[in-house]
């Protein structure tokens, strides 16, 4: 069947959803030699790097199925998956949706205690895990009944496995984790419907984009942006190559070099980490398609990508390739399950300012103002409140959190946004970063950090830090430079005028640190409540 007969076959079919795509694949008669995944690390006995087929792809799943289910794992179960590769992650994955068991991924750079604590809050059955984490959990209280080595489930007969479990819509199928910048992760529960909502909608309702056909991800594996890759890659038949290293820029670009991708996927940590690097020295021609989910990029990691790689367009005399590639931004978190907006950045547009472009046609948007309920006027920051089939439906074991981020229908994400008379949406900080100055003037931090990366070209990444002092707010700029940038110069004035006023006259300090002193979250975020905390503690010492 041609690739457009399957992804017709699929789109039509109703059953159809996040937690069934590899068997109904084979249900619809996909060629077992296409493309299943291909992971950097070997795994079953196949080597690393060469890509399982559909046929290898679903005999690995069948045979962890087979062996979970042979150990009591069941419908239902939830299952903690702390694991470091992404074969483990996926292949075990695909095995407990097969049974109708719950995976609860959790992210490997989780400290021990943390993940401890988390996998005791889950009160799941069992945990799924490998020797380091075995080694670097052990003497803990984890509360569950069976811990199960990740490397003895593939020694199941793939033959034993039972009929895939028939999923509903409102099923859950995965529970992830929010990236955990300023607290305790919080679980997120993703059903079978809410998770594929997207793929349907804008990925198997549309032609195949350019840039799909053969797709690296340095996604996190364990996070719902994982998953979703996963089925898109399957749904359309794309070759997908899964990294189980997302925070290695010198790898990653490595990896694009040797294995020649069309499409690159990730967070916009990845692409302040490959911000470091001069892409003219590494072979990119291959890749038409930067895309990013998650946090908004900044305008400065955007332009230093889309310089590179190639891509086709269409002229009067035919098809044909030119330099410089594309970049998909959004905004996106684990709570939508999928970014609520899209715009495309090439070397000729313009538009930035942390746009996250219009909403996807599934988005019902609105800026609140969280006093009155209502909408605010174009060109007023507003709370950014989500409907759409993409959400989660809620927290695991945490109904109080699942119910006080609902305002009048929907989903408030936590981020200020504003929009413009043209429909288009801009990011200007996460509301517990956002500091009010007074007057009804705040200082947004995101915001700020992007206008000083566009005023001061050899900085490569900032973080603003404000607190209060004597009843007034004062603000740091710790700078990150490129290796090339001299720390000893004078940038206090460039950064004051980049501000906006009210901003400006709150800076006190601007400092230049090395990325050791730099407090990072699992997923590579910055976690400003930390260093903030850090930070002053310093400067008062």
């Amino acid at each position: 069947m041609s690739i457009a007969g399957i992804r017709a076959a699929l789109a039509a079919d109703p059953q159809l959803g996040a937690g069934n795509v590899l068997p109904k694949l084979i249900e619809h008669g996909a060629p077992l030699d296409g493309p299943g995944i291909a992971f950097d690390r070997a795994v079953d006995g196949l080597p690393a790097w060469a890509g399982l087929t559909l046929g290898q792809l679903h005999e690995r799943v069948a045979a962890r199925a087979a062996w979970l289910i042979g150990r009591g794992v069941g419908p239902r179960d939830p299952v903690a998956v702390h694991v470091s590769s992404s074969a483990d992650c996926f292949l075990n994955t695909l095995a407990l949706n097969w049974i109708g068991a719950i995976p609860a991924l959790m992210n490997p750079q989780l400290p021990a205690d943390v993940a401890a604590e988390y996998i005791r809050r889950l009160r799941g059955t069992a945990l799924l895990t490998d020797a380091e984490h075995r080694a670097r959990l052990a003497g803990r209280d984890l509360a569950v009944g069976l811990v199960i080595d990740a490397a003895e489930t593939g020694t199941g007969d793939p033959g034993a496995a039972p009929p895939p479990y028939r999923l509903h819509p409102d099923d859950p199928i995965a529970i992830t984790h929010s990236s955990g910048t300023t607290r305790m992760p919080a679980a997120v529960v993703h059903s079978h419907g809410s998770l594929f909502a997207a793929t349907r909608m804008i990925r198997l309702g549309s032609p195949r984009a350019q840039g799909t056909e053969r797709i690296l991800s340095a996604l996190p594996s364990a996070h719902a942006a994982g998953i979703m890759t996963v089925n898109h890659a399957l749904c359309n038949r794309s070759e997908l190559l899964y990294l189980s290293q997302q925070r290695d820029g010198a790898a990653i670009l490595d990896a694009i070099a040797r294995w020649r991708p069309t499409g690159v996927f990730g967070f916009a940590v990845t692409w302040a980490e490959l911000a470091r690097f001069d892409l003219t020295e590494y072979d990119l021609d291959s890749v038409s398609l930067w895309f990013n989910t998650g946090d908004c990029a900044h305008e400065p990691h955007v332009r230093h990508l889309v310089a590179a790689g190639s891509r086709n367009i269409v002229t009067r005399d035919g098809v044909r390739r030119v330099p410089g590639s594309s970049f998909v931004d959004g905004l996106g978190s684990t709570e939508m399950g999928h970014s609520a907006f899209h715009i495309t950045h090439r070397t000729d547009t313009e538009r930035y300012g942390r746009c996250v472009g219009r909403p996807h046609v599934f988005a019902d948007v609105a800026l609140l103002d969280l006093k009155t309920g209502r909408e605010v006027p174009v060109g007023e920051v507003g709370h950014f409140g989500l409907k759409a089939p993409t959400l989660a439906p809620g927290y695991w074991n945490d109904s109080v959190n699942t119910y006080r981020n609902r305002l009048g229908g929907y989903y408030l994400t936590g981020d200020l946004m504003y929009r413009d008379g043209d429909g288009y949406y801009y990011h200007v900080d996460r509301a517990v970063d956002s500091v009010d100055l007074g007057g009804g003037e705040w200082l947004y931090t995101a915001m700020s950090e992007e206008r000083i990366l566009k005023a001061c070209p050899d900085v490569r990444d900032c973080t603003i830090v404000a607190a209060t002092a004597s009843g007034g707010v004062f603000t740091d700029v710790l700078l990150s430079l490129h290796a090339w940038a001299d720390p000893t110069a004078e940038r206090t004035a460039a950064i004051r005028a980049a501000l906006s006023g009210a901003a400006a006259a709150t800076l006190r300090n601007v400092v230049v640190i090395d990325d050791g002193q730099l407090i990072l979250g699992p997923t590579g975020k910055v976690r400003k409540f930390l260093m903030r905390q850090r930070h002053l503690a310093e400067t008062a010492a």
